[in-house]
C-alpha cells in the first residue's frame, strides 16, 4: 500500500481541476498546466480533493505509478495555485549575473559572457549581481533551468567558486600543503 499515494491532493480555491481520458488539466492565476496519467492509475474529484488510485490492486505496475502519479498531480495544483521557485547564488571575484531583455547575462571569469535566453513559461530575476531568482509554474521546468544555469560554473570544492543552489552546502577540500 503506498503512503504517499492513498493522501488525497487539496484542491485550492482558484484551481479548475479537470480529467479527460488520461490527461489532466488545470488552470490558476499563474497558468493553464497538463499532465497525462499512467494507464494503470486513475484519478477521481469530490469534495475539493483528487484522489489517486490504482486500477487494480493486484498489479504491480498500478501500484508503482501510484505515488508518483499523486505527487505529480499535487505538483501541477501547487505550480498553478503558488508556482515554485529555486535560488542560486553566484561565488567568485568578478561573478556577476544581470537580466537583460529577454537574456541573463552571467560573468563568470570566462573571457566572454555567458548570455543564457529565458525561456517563457520561466521568470529570472535577479535581486543582487550575486543572488538569481528562478520562478515558474512547472516544477519540472524550474528545475531543469536552475540546473542548466548551475552547469556554466558548477561550485568547485578548493575555494567554493562557481553557481551553486542558496541551500546547498559545498564540501571543501584542503588545498596543497608547503
Amino acid at each position: 500500500m503506498s503512503r504517499v499515494g492513498k493522501n488525497p491532493v487539496a484542491i485550492p480555491s482558484g484551481v479548475d481541476l479537470q480529467v479527460a481520458g488520461r490527461t489532466i488539466v488545470a488552470k490558476g492565476k499563474l497558468g493553464q498546466l497538463s499532465m497525462s496519467l499512467h494507464p494503470d492509475v486513475s484519478v477521481t474529484i469530490a469534495d475539493g480533493k483528487a484522489v489517486v488510485a490504482p486500477l487494480s490492486a493486484e498489479s504491480n505496475r498500478g501500484r508503482m505509478q501510484w505515488g508518483t502519479a499523486r505527487n505529480r498531480l499535487n505538483a501541477l495544483v501547487r505550480g498553478v495555485a503558488e508556482g515554485f521557485s529555486k535560488s542560486l547564488e553566484i561565488n567568485g571575484v568578478g561573478y556577476r549575473a544581470a537580466v537583460t531583455g529577454k537574456n541573463l547575462t552571467l560573468q563568470l571569469g570566462y573571457s566572454h559572457d555567458v548570455i543564457f535566453p529565458i525561456p517563457d513559461d520561466v521568470k529570472i530575476v535577479c535581486e543582487r549581481p550575486t543572488a538569481v531568482l528562478i520562478s515558474g509554474a512547472d516544477k519540472q521546468r524550474v528545475g531543469e533551468v536552475a540546473a542548466k544555469i548551475r552547469s556554466f560554473r558548477p561550485p568547485e570544492p578548493y575555494k567554493g567558486k562557481g553557481i551553486k543552489y542558496a541551500n546547498e552546502q559545498i564540501r571543501r577540500k584542503e588545498g596543497k600543503k608547503k
